[in-house]
């Protein structure tokens, strides 16, 4: 048997961020229907405080980074790594 391939996206969010939250349902219904092709997202925060990632995050089917790794420079570093400037 071989090894199954799994493409990870990263969900770069926030609770704030209106056309996010309008997004992550939709994102949500794909991700149901994809994952068990091998489709994994986690969700990297913009929010600013751990009760609204937490509110927010309860709403995703997905993994996250945790929001200690967040606050600790884990979101400055992906973001730079892949280029993210901002959200949405």
């Amino acid at each position: 048997a071989g090894v199954k391939q799994r493409l990870v996206g990263l969900y770069f969010s926030a609770h704030w961020c209106g056309p996010c939250r309008r997004f992550t349902p939709m994102l949500a219904e794909m991700y149901t229907h994809l994952r068990d092709a091998g489709l994994e997202i986690v969700f990297v925060s913009s929010d600013r405080d751990e009760a609204s990632f937490q509110q927010y995050y309860g709403s995703m089917p997905w993994k996250a980074v945790p929001f200690d790794r967040i606050t600790a420079g884990v979101k400055q570093r992906l973001s730079s790594t892949y280029g993210v400037r901002g959200i949405p």
